[in-house]
């Protein structure tokens, strides 16, 4: 059974710092492309970054420069450190497989004050 758990998420400024983690089990996290996704109210899922077993990593434009995916095989947990964050990165953010499977986690709500 797939589990992923997400956390890091809260409130902070504008301009802060957040590090996100997600475990993952039930998955052979090793030779996974895993992704963070995130949803705003109102809009769509969206891709934020992903990262292959190779240490790829992929960004969506909106947040190229600030955010940066990582990942830790032994301990099966990806990582998203968000960097001079916006009101507009504001969201709940889920990892996933990439591409997403239909496992989802509870996610991890960030919100940045302008």
């Amino acid at each position: 059974q797939v589990r992923l758990v997400e956390s890091g998420g809260g409130l902070v400024q504008a301009g802060g710092s957040l590090r996100l983690s997600c475990a993952a089990s039930g998955i052979t996290f090793g030779i996974s492309a895993m992704g963070w996704y995130r949803q705003a109210p109102g809009k769509q899922r969206e891709l934020v970054a992903s990262i292959t077993r190779e240490y790829n990593t992929n960004y969506a434009d909106s947040v190229k420069g600030r955010f940066t995916i990582s990942r830790d095989n032994a301990k099966n947990t990806v990582y998203l450190q968000m960097n001079s964050l916006k009101p507009e990165d504001t969201a709940k953010y889920f990892c996933n497989r990439f591409p997403y499977s239909a496992s989802w986690g509870q996610g991890t709500q960030v919100t940045v004050s302008s």
